[in-house]
């Protein structure tokens, strides 16, 4: 962008050069199959991710293929079956990437290096079950890529509320400054801990449960309807929307 307003002013290019080349360098289109929101991190402090499902094989390999010729930061590929991962190594392994597989969140980044920093916060990850899980990977992969340290645990619902107080307690010590709780069933984890820490709880409900509870909506029902202050709720099984909720709320401090 410097270098583009450089040449504007320089008199090099006119104005209508200068707005289509800011345009290019925002919006990378790729075969017509996709327009990629190369600005979205400087715009809302998270870069844009691929959503896989749904897309044919084929475009989606279009648009990891030009992403990676045009950028240098990391890809995030969500909703990603186990097949298809195994379909992209082997048609990317000529460029000599780094693929980060999560295979319970279904979730892949791929790299081109690998960049380790300090850790620019701490977020606390839970679960009422270990059928929950595979949802907060999600949210932990996603916490993680933005920078955060994450500390999770896992299995501590209601059915047994002793299991949760030691964990809590754990994590207030280690100043964790976002809670992600996950939990299908009932979804009450959400108001329980609400209701015993000082900083923000991201209640994601999950599709776990049968009878009225199946598909997750009497999960986020109850999210929702909580007397607990300080829980904001995401949509059914968005571990993806929970973690970038908590970079969200740890960048505007």
């Amino acid at each position: 962008m410097k270098e583009i307003l450089k040449k504007l002013i320089n008199g090099e290019i006119t104005i209508d050069d200068a707005e289509n080349k800011l345009k290019a360098n925002t919006i990378l289109e790729f075969n017509d199959v996709a327009k990629f929101d190369n600005d979205r991190k400087s715009r809302t402090g998270f870069p844009e991710a691929v959503f896989s499902m749904g897309k044919d094989y084929d475009d989606l390999l279009v648009i990891i293929e030009n992403y990676i010729k045009n950028n240098n930061e990391n890809l995030i590929i969500t909703k990603l079956s186990k097949q298809r991962y195994k379909k992209l190594i082997k048609d990317l392994t000529s460029n000599n990437l780094i693929f980060d597989y999560n295979s319970r969140a279904q979730i892949l980044v791929i790299k081109k290096k690998e960049n380790k920093t300090e850790p620019i916060a701490k977020v606390g990850i839970l679960t009422a079950g270990t059928s929950d899980i595979n949802i907060a990977e999600e949210a932990r992969v996603i916490v993680e890529e933005g920078g955060c340290e994450v500390l999770t645990s896992y299995d501590v619902g209601v059915a047994g509320i002793h299991r949760l107080l030691p964990q809590i307690a754990r994590m207030v010590k280690e100043r964790v400054s976002v809670f992600i709780v996950c939990a299908g069933m009932e979804g009450a984890l959400p108001s329980v801990v609400a209701g015993l820490v000082d900083v923000p709880v991201i209640g994601v409900p999950t599709s776990v449960g049968y009878g009225v509870g199946e598909g997750g909506r009497v999960a986020l029902d109850s999210m929702l309807q909580s007397c607990a202050p300080g829980i904001a709720v995401v949509n059914i099984d968005n571990g993806f929307g929970a973690g970038v909720f908590a970079l969200t709320i740890i960048n505007s401090r």
